[in-house]
């Protein structure tokens, strides 16, 4: 399938059911292109045999019933491989519809500030640190504020911070943790709304698309 942007479920799910009904017409003319090869050699074969010592019926009934079983096999395979991608990309379409319109938490330093006047994120830290501070830059890269967040333990810790009079636009968020005296840059998840989704082929390779540009699925830590 190729990539689609998610305005909608129902032009989703047209999209698969065409792409299932291609898959579907590829499989059939697979199918007979085999039983036609599987025909042509029989024939070459009766052509061929030896006068004296015709085949016997009993062998080609058998051939023609192992071709039949090997060929019921190669279909179910076929089948069972297309109703895989079928469930794959419904769900990935259904997950799809259901993000749009929700706030979800992206990794990315990048935050907008709109009617709420604020910025919530979260920084993930691998190990407990000292002091754990979030530096607030404006869009000319000048430092303008600085939450000090304590010692914190390992794990993840949300934040809000609020613009006050400040106007909207496009901030810089840098989460820093002290560890043994000096500070290390943290990642950092902002929250932003899901205006609409991107499919991967098979939903793999999904992209969330924000305010903030797209952001790949796998970088998403929370939704909601």
């Amino acid at each position: 399938m190729s990539v689609n942007d998610v305005s909608g479920t129902q032009s989703i799910y047209d999209k698969i059911n065409a792409q299932n009904q291609s898959n579907s017409t590829s499989t059939q003319g697979s199918g007979n292109a085999d039983s036609e090869m599987f025909m042509k050699l029989m024939i070459a074969q009766l052509q061929n045999q030896d006068p004296t010592s015709p085949a016997e019926t009993s062998e080609f009934m058998q051939q023609i019933a192992s071709m039949s079983t090997v060929e019921n096999i190669a279909k179910l395979n076929t089948t069972m491989e297309n109703m895989s991608a079928s469930l794959l990309s419904s769900q990935a379409a259904l997950q799809a519809s259901s993000m749009i319109g929700q706030d979800v938490y992206a990794k990315t330093d990048v935050a907008q500030v709109g009617e709420s006047g604020e910025i919530r994120g979260v920084v993930e830290l691998p190990v407990s640190t000292e002091n754990l501070r979030v530096s607030i830059y404006d869009s000319a890269n000048n430092l303008i504020d600085e939450v000090e967040m304590g010692s914190q333990s390992s794990g993840d810790h949300y934040f809000v911070w609020n613009a006050g009079d400040r106007p909207p636009g496009e901030y810089r968020v840098v989460a820093e943790a002290q560890v043994d005296g000096n500070y290390k840059t943290a990642s950092s998840f902002i929250a932003y709304n899901v205006n609409s989704v991107t499919l991967g082929q098979n939903g793999i390779g999904m992209k969330v698309n924000t305010d903030a540009g797209s952001v790949d699925f796998s970088d998403v830590k929370r939704i909601g």
